[in-house]
């Protein structure tokens, strides 16, 4: 685990949306990164639906958690209809988003790692995007998932630093963060990693980089 861990303390927010809204605009605007508006609305909203525990997991009878993506991915391929199957790749995208987001270190070692959550949360945005194009829903809503598609990997890097800055958070764990910067490319990896003296090499990231 990281050692990010040591430095917590308790945030006070009197309107969570909004503290979430000013976060990620501030990020983005720290990061130089660009996003469009619509797709960090919706990543504001999701932040908010999720800080709800009940909205976030699933009850499964014997179980309370979440359902592994892959599992996830099967029921979206064996939806009885459009529908369910834009509903399953929805909520494909919005829960590695917000896993690879805010819980980011505690998938090291894991069977899977963040390069996975940020491979399958990508392709599920841009398959509900093709899904839904052409539909009313899709008129407002299209552009927004593929936006965050094209670039689920800044996103996640933009939620990383409001998760850091929320725990007020300056030591990191330089050997996860060297692991996250090989498995995904991450610039605001790169960064940390110059910040504390390692300088990455461009030709040792991983195939499946974005």
């Amino acid at each position: 685990m990281s050692s990010i861990a040591t430095s917590e303390r308790v945030v006070q927010v009197y309107d969570l949306r909004d503290y979430f809204r000013e976060s990620i605009d501030a990020v983005i605007d720290n990061q130089g990164v660009d996003v469009d508006p619509h797709a960090a609305h919706y990543v504001v909203n999701l932040l908010t639906l999720f800080a709800r525990s009940e909205d976030l997991y699933e009850d499964h009878g014997e179980a309370y958690g979440l359902k592994p993506l892959a599992l996830m991915m099967a029921d979206a391929a064996a939806a009885s209809s459009a529908v369910e199957r834009t509903f399953s790749l929805q909520r494909i995208g919005d829960v590695a988003l917000f896993v690879a987001g805010f819980f980011a270190d505690g998938l090291a070692h894991k069977l899977v790692d963040l390069d996975y959550y940020i491979n399958m949360g990508g392709t599920a945005y841009g398959s509900l995007s093709d899904e839904i194009r052409g539909t009313v829903r899709g008129r407002a809503l299209a552009h927004v998932y593929r936006e965050l598609a094209r670039k689920f990997q800044i996103v996640v890097d933009v939620l990383n630093e409001v998760r850091d800055i929320a725990r007020c958070s300056s030591d990191i764990d330089l050997l996860r963060t060297y692991e996250v910067w090989l498995r995904t490319g991450s610039k605001r990896a790169a960064r940390l990693l110059r910040k504390n003296g390692v300088v990455p090499m461009p030709n040792a990231v991983s195939r499946n980089s974005h």
